[in-house]
This record gives C-alpha cells, structure tokens and sequence, in this order.
C-alpha cells in the first residue's frame, strides 16, 4: 500500500501540493463519486443488474471528465484481496472479482470495503468499531491508526440466524422498527463487549431510523465515505 501510495503522490509532491483524489463509492442502486478539490459536489450514476466493473470506469471517467486527480479510491460493496474485489457482488453484473483499477482509470487506485471507506473517515483515533446500517451490515474496525476489515454480518447470531438477520432491511421490515431498535441496541451491546472499543459509529441509511443513540456510539454520515476515499491517499498514519 505504502508503494502504491507514493507512486501516486510523487507528482504531486515535487509540486509541492496534496495529492488530488477521485472517491468513489458503489452501491447497489448508485454509484457516487467526489473529488477532493471540490468537497460538496456529489456525482452520481445509477446502476444495477447491467453494471460491471468495466462499465463502472467508463461511466466515472466521462462523469468527472472536467475534473482533475492523481489518484482513485473505491469503496466496494464486498471483501476485498490484493487490491481488488474478491468476490462478485450481489446487486451488479459480473465482471468485478479481481479486477484492475489502476489499469482502467490509469491512475493509481486503492480499492477498500464500503464500510472501511466509510469508517476511516469517521475515524477519530483509539479504538473505534463501525457499523452500517443498511440493506445489510457493514463494518470494519480501525485499532490505533491500523485498518481492520471485518465481516461480522453473518456470523451467528440467535435461532440460527445472523446478526444481519436482526439489523439489517430486511429484518427491520420483517420485524418492524421497534424491535428492529431493540436488536440494533442489543448487537452493539454484544459487539461492545467483545471487541471493547472506545466508541462505536453508526453509519448507513438506516441510522436516521434510531430514536437514541446506544451507549458509546455517535452517528456517521455518509459524506464520511468519501472523507474517507480521501484519507486513504493522504493520511500517512493509517496502516491500511
């Protein structure tokens, strides 16, 4: 990472400026993207069952074709290996499991999971746990500065069902919100004991549906995805 992370600040460098970085964030009804020298200006592309990794470039690239960067951040929906996405996702069309970034956008490009993107950009120092609250359950955990991916959404939870089984959409659908509070409270306190962070972020779409925060947590935004994006390029302290 190191490597890549200077080969892609290098210029920038002997120029004597930040490194610019394009951040983008796929999901599974939109990809989004920002770039560093414009914070607050969101672009957007929808997506679905006809979108590969392939198209995903193509699109981005015409998208932000007036904007300038020297590096890619990716946060993909899924596990991530060697820089590149390890398993196919479930809501786009195939073609993402190992694919070259760097190559397609020809510039430098980290790729990371959703959840990490978004945590590093949450991300305060000490110990911190994140959550997404979303169709499923992202998370990931940074220790000191060091980026910990992790997939706790299925794991077992009770009755033989997963912990995203609980808090996830379709549990909360299936449920209902109040109980849905209720499990979410539950799981962070469960998590909360066994990972024993200084504090947890809730982050995703569903936060918003929580009437209180559980003990040690704070809420998330989503602008922190691309924060995050950033930070993966410029934040020499992180050990990703």
């Amino acid at each position: 990472m190191r490597g890549r992370r200077r080969a892609a600040t290098t210029g920038a460098a002997q120029e004597g400026r930040t490194p610019v970085v394009l951040a983008i964030d796929v999901g599974g009804s939109h990809i989004k993207a920002m770039v560093s020298t414009v914070v607050g200006e969101k672009r957007r592309i929808e997506t679905g069952k006809h979108m590969s990794a392939e198209r995903m470039v193509a699109a981005i690239r015409e998208l932000t074709a007036d904007w300038e960067y020297d590096a890619v951040s990716v946060g993909y929906p899924g596990a991530v290996a060697d820089n590149a996405p390890a398993l196919e996702p479930h809501n786009l069309a195939p073609g993402w499991k190992g694919f070259d970034f760097s190559e397609a956008f020809g510039k430098p490009t980290r790729v990371v999971n959703d959840a990490m993107m978004q945590a590093i950009g949450s991300y305060q120092g000490g110990r911190m746990l994140f959550l997404g609250l979303g169709t499923g359950l992202g998370s990931a955990m940074i220790v000191e500065n060091v980026c910990v991916p992790m997939e706790l959404a299925h794991l077992p939870y009770k009755r033989r069902k997963t912990f995203e089984d609980f808090v996830g959409e379709r549990g909360r659908k299936l449920r209902g919100t109040k109980k849905w509070r209720k499990s979410v409270a539950r799981v962070v306190e469960r998590l909360s004991l066994a990972l024993e962070p200084h504090e947890i972020v809730l982050g995703g779409g569903n936060v918003k549906k929580l009437k209180a925060m559980p003990p040690l947590c704070r809420a998330g935004e989503n602008e922190n995805a691309f924060l995050g994006g950033f930070r993966v390029w410029t934040d020499e302290s992180l050990k990703l």
